[in-house]
């Protein structure tokens, strides 16, 4: 089935209302009264609408292969709930969820029960429900349906604008009852309106383990700990860290697949993802992302590292396969003729692969490496980082820019002459010659 943006609105907002209702029933029970258990105001759960707007993208293609479409729904949507996860508690200094009592979990933010269930929305929503849903919903005439999807998502905009400004108070209190700078003290005052606390309210009783009082503890360990150590750049699994770590990776990924594809074809060919410079952003995003998700276990055997690297490698994988094709309209890379292979877009052998380069990255390259880059000056680091970051976004963009232009070239067979000072800069410095030294396996496809 193929979704149009509308489909995916009306998705987004249909599952996330019924992912409200299951934790209100749910949270009903347990705890005996009523409690709004998602994040913004209005009924909403975001996370499940999200999940499935994720699934409807990338997963129709495995509808004919149910445990596929089982064990893709299942990891898409741990990723999903792991990252929100990790973010809540970044922002809240405490888990919203914990699952620590739950076998078989990890980090206490998913764990095997709940993310088996994941796997079985996937089939269910995936398989049967949506195309019954889109099929209903494509009967409204477009013009309610605008109106009725910018109303809902202006409307969910402004709930998450307040819900943050109410998180933001959170933390200011937190930061004035830990006694930091009169200047905060002022920005909280600012902030205690009766919206505000009444939001502040509404979530503390939905989660409560996040009340002022216990941020302002948390953060008060936090910089008293902060303050005993010295200061380095990038320490631990910190922000300029993994942007350190992306680059490193993008660039040996890069220098890896060269060699790899001279030995086994003798073919000396570009890996590169960007016009500018040996970089793989596949194999920069894999190793920042393994780094992120796989830190706290970098202690773990090997086999847990193999393990976990092999799925989530596989899962990383297809999705930037889809997502090129859908952005680009062009496939990077296909391994039909490899056997067990999933839509040519990956394959056990490179699972495994993945898998060990996990194991490599976590026990023996990471470690090095984190060594040489805190070892960078603080101030020098950090502006060394900001402007890798500038270069990149820049590389990106102009790349993206020159592959859909040479797209645009290829699918119009030379006949489109409307031609502008952007698409004029890009035929004369990035032609078809160019466009296939640097991306030599590309295949267009419609």
């Amino acid at each position: 089935m193929e979704y149009h943006l509308t489909d995916l609105v009306w998705l987004f907002f249909i599952y996330s209302f019924a992912g409200w209702c299951m934790e209100v029933c749910y949270a009903a029970i347990s705890r005996r009264k009523f409690v709004n258990r998602g994040f913004v105001n209005s009924p909403y759960c975001t996370i499940y609408g999200f999940s499935a707007v994720l699934f409807a993208i990338f997963l129709p293609e495995l509808v004919n292969r149910p445990f596929f479409l089982f064990l893709g729904g299942l990891l898409l949507a741990s990723i999903v709930e792991y990252t929100t996860g990790m973010l809540m508690e970044k922002i809240f200094h405490k888990k919203l969820w914990d699952y620590s009592a739950i076998k078989y979990n990890l980090s206490g933010y998913v764990c095997a029960r709940y993310s088996l269930l994941w796997g079985l929305s996937a089939v269910a929503t995936v398989g049967f429900l949506n195309p019954v849903l889109c099929n209903l919903l494509r009967r409204i005439p477009p013009l309610p349906t605008l109106v009725i999807q910018w109303a809902a998502v202006g409307l969910l905009a402004v709930d998450f604008i307040t819900t943050a400004m109410a998180v933001l108070g959170m933390k200011v209190t937190a930061k004035r009852l830990s006694q930091l700078s009169e200047g905060m003290q002022q920005t909280s005052k600012l902030l205690e309106n009766r919206l505000t606390v009444g939001v502040q309210k509404r979530m503390q009783r939905s989660f409560p383990s996040i009340s002022p009082d216990a941020i302002a503890k948390d953060l008060k360990e936090k910089s008293e700990k902060a303050k005993a150590e010295p200061k380095v750049f990038a320490q631990g699994c910190s922000f300029y860290k993994l942007v350190a770590l992306f680059f490193i990776g993008a660039f040996l990924g890069d220098i890896t697949e060269t060699i790899f594809c001279l030995l086994t074809t003798g073919v000396l060919m570009s890996r590169s993802s960007v016009v500018y410079g040996p970089f793989s952003i596949v194999w920069g995003l894999g190793c920042a992302l393994l780094t992120l998700f796989l830190y706290r276990y970098r202690d773990k055997s090997d086999r847990h590292i193999f393990l976990a690297g092999t799925l989530l490698g596989g899962a990383y994988e297809y999705v930037c396969s889809v997502f090129t094709e859908l952005v680009f309209g062009t496939v990077f890379w296909d391994y039909s003729g490899f056997a067990f292979n999933l839509g040519g877009r990956i394959n056990l052998l490179y699972c495994f692969f993945w898998g060990i380069a996990a194991v490599v990255w976590l026990k023996l390259i990471y470690p090095k490496l984190s060594d040489l880059i805190e070892k960078l000056p603080l101030q020098g680091g950090k502006i060394l980082c900001n402007c890798m970051i500038v270069f990149m976004i820049f590389n990106m963009l102009l790349s993206s820019m020159a592959l859909a232009r040479y797209t645009k070239r290829q699918t119009d067979s030379g006949k489109d002459q409307t031609l502008n000072a952007v698409t004029a800069f890009l035929d004369t410095h990035f032609p078809d010659e160019r466009m296939e030294r640097i991306y030599p396996n590309a295949k267009l496809v419609e």
